[in-house]
């Protein structure tokens, strides 16, 4: 019998929730929310197809992390576990699109765009990684996903600071812009790993 699932909710995510539902209501939190549960569904059930054991699920105000040992998994195992959440994504905006739902549709989109960023811990930053690892080795697979981060977190940051310069300098942006530089280029100047 397999060790039940433990699951943890941070206190930021439940302030981040709050804070959303307040400045915009309790529709496009859910709206948001079973965005973000087609996702993760996506990857639970790869995972599950390919007999790998879902331990935990973490939800924090970075996002949602399903805990599993993929050592057990080849790279393309991994790599299908980890583009299925993406894929889930796009495929529930197709359909909400044909039924006429476009908040929904466009949050499945927009989730679905955001993740396959190439920068960790995103699903695309992985992605980039097992591709690499598996045609070139770990080294090379750790190589490009240190690039490919730092340029998308530099043009990130150069967008968001374009944003702050044409509409007059919202404050609002630099935690993002800061975000953004550590998230592609920390792993970059520490020299650490995955």
């Amino acid at each position: 019998m397999s060790p039940p699932c433990r699951v943890r909710v941070s206190g930021g995510f439940v302030l981040l929730a709050a804070w959303f539902a307040l400045a915009n209501g309790w529709e496009p939190l859910a709206t948001v929310l079973g965005a973000a549960a087609v996702h993760e569904l996506g990857h639970w059930a790869v995972l599950r197809g390919l007999g790998a054991e879902v331990t935990g699920f973490r939800l924090s105000a970075l996002g949602a992390v399903l805990e599993t040992d993929s050592r057990k998994l080849s790279y393309g195992g991994e790599l299908a576990a980890v583009l299925a959440g993406p894929a889930a994504n796009l495929l529930a905006a197709l359909a909400l699109t044909a039924g006429g739902c476009w908040s929904a549709a466009g949050a499945n989109l927009v989730l679905c765009v955001f993740n396959l960023l190439p920068i960790r811990p995103l699903d695309g930053g992985r992605a980039l990684y097992l591709m690499t690892s598996w045609l070139a080795g770990p080294g090379a697979g750790e190589a490009a996903v240190r690039w490919a981060g730092t340029l998308t977190a530099a043009a990130l940051a150069a967008a968001m600071g374009c944003v702050i310069w044409k509409t007059g300098g919202s404050l609002w942006l630099l935690p993002a812009l800061w975000a953004s530089l550590q998230w592609g280029a920390a792993p970059w100047l520490s020299g650490a790993g995955a």
